[in-house]
């Protein structure tokens, strides 16, 4: 199996990813993070998908996609940090003033994990925020020490997957998910 990752812009496979069975379900999208809270929650139904199509159009689009074959497998939230959520995130420090990327959500499908995607799919991110320029991408996965996370709960990946990619712990947080704290992963990317 060769997977390869590629920005996210076919809303169609963003859609596959991330999006509800129902449209006018209010199923996350992947914009928790990548818009303020009050707009999240006052987003509804179908409006919900037409954002995210609107975000697979702009310069750079709202992450990256894995494929195997033509078929998507995969999808990874990518953006500079200064556009998300972590950006005003009271838990999640600010390290200092770089102005880097965040990774927030690593998505397999299912009957597609255990093949190392979610592998490639950090790569990918890495990849797709160095060729935009970020000077940094961080994670902010749970620090699980090998126990199992809840599959609802392990988008935001482990340390060890973060620290299998090269990534290193930078700081703590004060968020929990799943009863494991979660910590600042950090790779420079200069």
């Amino acid at each position: 199996m060769k997977i390869s990752v590629r920005p996210a812009t076919t809303f169609e496979d963003v859609k596959t990813m991330v999006g509800p069975k129902r449209p006018d379900a209010n199923v996350c999208w992947c914009l928790s993070y990548r818009i303020p809270s009050r707009d999240n929650v006052a987003l509804r139904g179908p409006a919900r998908g037409e954002l995210v199509e609107q975000l697979c159009r702009q310069d750079p689009p709202p992450g990256v996609l894995a494929y195997d074959g033509d078929e998507v497998v995969g999808w990874a939230g990518v953006q500079p940090r200064a556009g998300t959520g972590f950006a005003r995130n009271r838990k999640i420090p600010h390290v200092d003033s770089v102005d880097v990327w965040s990774v927030w959500c690593i998505r397999v499908r299912p009957g597609h994990r255990g093949k190392g995607i979610s592998h490639s799919l950090l790569a990918g991110a890495v990849d797709f925020a160095r060729g935009q320029g970020a000077p940094a991408l961080e994670g902010y996965p749970v620090d699980n020490q090998g126990r199992k996370v809840d599959l609802t709960m392990a988008y935001v990946g482990t340390r060890k997957l973060f620290e299998s990619a090269g990534f290193t712990k930078t700081a703590d947080t004060n968020s929990v998910l799943n009863g494991f704290p979660r910590v600042l992963m950090r790779l420079d990317l200069g």
